[in-house]
C-alpha cells in the first residue's frame, strides 16, 4: 500500500520525475504544451523552442495590442499620385491620401509616420488609415489646455478659403475667419500668407475636428493696453508717430497706438490739398501734432502741416508790393483766378486785373489750370493771408496813350459790337470799344432804341466825343458828323406855324409825330382836341392830323405842337379845354424836364453820364 505506482515515462523520456527544465520557462501568458508537442501527432516540430517563442512575440507584438481607434506607427512603402501607401503591423500595408500630408515632397520611403487606425477592414477588405485625425489627436490634449486657460498659440498662416484663411497650428489646420484677421479690414489677404502671428483659439468642436482662432482679439487686447498707457501720456502739442488707419473724402484717420485721431484735410498741408490720398497712404506711417483733445466725446484732432514752417512768415518781404511773380493757376473761379506762389502761399488774379482791353467774362478764357503765369503784386495782406495779384500790369496801360491817340472831334470808323438800352458800343480798335448814346445818334428824332438807327456788326463813322483813360471810358457821336440843324428849324417851325403831321407813335402823355425830312414834334395829351385817356381810341399810327407849332426852342431841340382838328372817332374838346399857347409850353417843359430823367434812370448804375461810357470789348 506504501510502494507507490510506478508512472509511465513520457513520450520523449522526460518523466515527471525530472521536472520542467531551466529551458522549459514560458512567458508569463504562457505557450500552451500543444504548441510544442502535438499529442495527436506525429510530427515533430522543426523549430527549436526558442526560434519559436521570438515568432510568437513578433507575432503579438504586431497584432495582439493593435485596436481600431489607435495611433500606430507605420512605414512608407510608396507613393502614388493620390495616395501614399504605408505598411504597419505584421505585414499589414494601407493608403493614406497625399493631402493629408503636409508637405508631400518630402516623403520617402522608409520614412516612419504616425497614423490613426479607423478600420481593419472597410467593406471592401482594406485597412483604413488617417494621418491627419492622428495628427489632430495628438495636439487635441494641447489645443484644450490652451483653450481652457485662454492662452495663445502660435500659428502659420498657409492657404487663403472661402470667408477666411487656413492657420497651422500644431500640425493641426484651424480655420481664421476673414474679420478675425486684424483690427481693420484687410485689403489683400494675399500678402499675409506664410506669416507667423499668436492667436487665441475662440472655438473647438473634437467630433468635427473643427479649430476656429482669431488674430483680432489678441491685438485689441494690446490695443487696450497701449490705449490705458496713452490716455496717461497724451497731452496737447505733442508729436507721436502713428499709422495711417483710413482715408475719407474730409481727411485720414490715424491709429496712435490704442487711440485714433482724426487729420483734417485742412491740417495736412499749407498749400492746397484736393483729396487726403494726395499727402498719405492707407498704412503708411508719419508724425503727426496733437492739436486738440476731448475726452469727453473721445476726440482727438491731430495735424500734419504745423511741424512745418508757417508760409506767411516775412510774406511783405518775399513778396512786396510791385514784385514781377511766377507762379501756377491752381483754382479758377467766377472772379478771379488762384495762382500758388509757393507751398502754402496763393494770390488771387481778380477779373478785372487780367486784360486793360478785354471784356473778359469768365477767366477761364484766359487761364486754365496748370498755367504757369507772370503776375504784378498789387497788393499783401499777411493777416488775412490774401495777396492779390494782376496779369494786366505786366503790359502798359493803352488807354493812357489814347486821348492823344484819339483827340476830340477826331473822325473814325468802327464796328457797332453790341447793343443797350441806352446806347450801342463802337470798337475802334482791337479791344477798345466806345459808347454812342442814344441821344447822340440824331438831332431831330427821339431814338428809343439804338436799333432804330444801326445794327450789330454795322461799319459806323463816328466822332470822338471823349476820352476817359481814368475810368477807361470813350464817348463817341453819330450827330456830330453833320452840323445842328436846329437853329434853322426853329426858324422854320416858328410859333403859329401851322401844317401836317404823320402819327409815329403814341406815348402816356402825349403823340409824336413826324413833321418831314427827320423833323419830330410833340403833340402834348392836353393839345390833341381830344380827352388826354382816349389817346388811342382817336389817334391811329401813320394817319395826318392838322398841326399848329406852340414852342419851338432850338437849346431843347424840341417842338410843341397842338392839334388844330379833332380826328372824328369821338366827341371833340371844348375849346375853353385847351388852354393857351403860354400854358401849353409850360406843360410841354415841365415833360422835358421828366424825359431827361427817365434818361437817367436807363443809365447804368453809378454811371452819372453814360452818353461818356465806353465799354470794353466783349468775348
Amino acid at each position: 500500500m506504501n510502494d507507490m505506482q510506478e508512472t509511465p515515462p513520457a513520450p520523449d523520456g522526460i518523466g515527471p520525475d525530472e521536472g520542467p527544465s531551466p529551458d522549459s520557462t514560458l512567458p508569463s501568458e504562457g505557450i500552451s504544451p500543444e504548441l510544442l508537442h502535438d499529442p495527436y501527432g506525429e510530427e515533430i516540430l522543426d523549430v527549436s523552442r526558442g526560434d519559436f517563442e521570438a515568432m510568437l512575440s513578433e507575432h503579438q507584438t504586431a497584432r495582439g495590442p493593435v485596436k481600431e481607434g489607435e495611433i500606430v506607427k507605420a512605414r512608407v512603402l510608396r507613393t502614388t499620385d493620390s495616395s501614399v501607401i504605408l505598411e504597419f503591423g505584421f505585414k499589414s500595408e494601407g493608403a493614406v491620401p497625399r493631402e493629408e500630408f503636409k508637405e508631400t515632397d518630402s516623403i520617402d520611403p522608409g520614412q516612419e509616420v504616425e497614423v490613426l487606425l479607423e478600420s481593419l477592414e472597410d467593406e471592401d477588405g482594406v485597412v483604413v488609415l488617417s494621418k491627419k485625425k492622428a495628427d489632430f489627436l495628438r495636439v487635441w490634449e494641447l489645443i484644450k489646455e490652451a483653450y481652457e486657460k485662454d492662452e495663445p498659440v502660435k500659428g502659420l498662416l498657409t492657404r487663403k478659403i472661402k470667408g477666411g484663411v487656413t492657420v497651422d497650428i500644431m500640425g493641426v489646420d484651424a480655420f481664421l475667419p476673414g474679420s478675425q484677421i486684424a483690427l481693420r479690414r484687410v485689403p489683400n489677404i494675399e500678402e499675409l500668407i506664410g506669416e507667423r502671428y499668436d492667436f487665441k483659439i475662440i472655438k473647438l468642436n473634437k467630433r468635427r475636428r473643427n479649430i476656429v482662432v482669431s488674430r483680432r482679439v489678441i491685438l485689441e487686447r494690446e490695443r487696450e493696453k497701449k490705449r490705458s498707457t496713452l490716455v496717461k501720456e497724451l497731452l496737447k502739442g505733442q508729436v507721436r508717430e502713428g499709422v495711417v488707419k483710413n482715408i475719407t473724402d474730409f481727411g485720414a484717420f490715424i491709429d496712435l497706438g490704442g487711440l485714433d485721431g482724426l487729420l483734417h484735410i485742412t491740417d495736412m498741408s499749407w498749400g492746397r490739398v484736393g483729396h487726403p490720398s494726395e499727402v498719405v497712404d492707407v498704412g503708411g506711417n508719419l508724425d503727426v501734432k496733437v492739436l486738440d483733445i476731448d475726452w469727453d466725446r473721445e476726440r482727438i484732432s491731430l495735424g500734419l502741416k504745423q511741424l512745418l514752417p508757417y508760409p506767411w512768415t516775412d510774406i511783405e518781404e518775399r513778396y512786396p508790393v510791385g514784385a514781377r511773380v511766377h507762379g501756377r493757376v491752381v483754382s479758377i473761379t467766377n472772379y478771379g483766378a488762384f495762382v500758388e506762389l509757393q507751398k502754402g502761399v496763393e494770390g488771387l488774379v481778380h477779373i478785372s486785373e487780367m486784360s486793360w482791353t478785354r471784356n473778359v467774362r469768365h477767366p477761364s478764357k484766359l487761364v486754365s489750370i496748370g498755367d504757369e503765369i507772370e503776375a504784378v503784386v498789387l497788393k499783401v495782406d499777411p493777416r488775412e493771408e490774401k495777396i492779390s495779384l494782376g496779369m494786366k500790369q505786366i503790359q502798359e496801360d493803352p488807354w493812357l496813350a489814347l486821348p492823344l491817340k484819339y483827340p476830340t472831334g477826331q473822325r473814325l470808323t468802327g464796328t457797332v459790337r453790341n447793343l443797350t438800352s441806352f446806347g450801342a458800343f463802337v470798337e475802334i480798335e482791337s479791344g477798345i470799344d466806345g459808347l454812342v448814346h442814344v441821344s447822340d445818334m440824331s438831332w431831330t428824332k427821339r431814338v428809343e432804341h439804338p436799333s432804330e438807327v444801326v445794327h450789330k456788326g454795322e461799319q459806323l463813322d463816328v466822332m470822338v466825343l471823349h476820352v476817359d483813360s481814368d475810368n477807361k471810358r470813350i464817348s463817341l457821336g453819330l450827330k456830330q458828323l453833320y452840323d445842328d440843324p436846329w437853329p434853322e428849324l426853329v426858324l422854320r417851325f416858328a410859333r403859329g406855324h401851322e401844317q401836317e403831321g404823320v402819327v409815329v407813335r403814341l406815348q402816356d402823355k402825349g403823340v409824336v409825330v413826324d413833321l418831314g425830312e427827320g423833323v419830330e414834334g410833340f403833340v402834348p395829351g392836353s393839345h390833341s382836341a381830344v380827352s388826354p385817356d382816349a389817346l388811342e381810341q382817336h389817334f391811329r399810327v401813320g394817319e395826318s392830323v392838322p398841326l399848329r407849332v406852340i414852342n419851338s426852342d432850338a437849346d431843347d431841340r424840341r417842338i410843341v405842337l397842338e392839334v388844330t382838328e379833332a380826328p372824328q372817332r369821338g366827341e371833340p374838346r371844348a375849346p375853353e379845354e385847351t388852354g393857351s399857347y403860354d400854358e401849353a409850353a409850360a406843360q410841354v417843359e415841365a415833360g422835358a424836364q421828366e424825359d431827361a430823367g427817365a434818361q437817367e434812370d436807363a443809365a447804368p448804375h453809378g454811371e452819372a453820364a453814360p452818353q461818356e461810357e465806353a465799354s470794353l470789348s466783349e468775348d
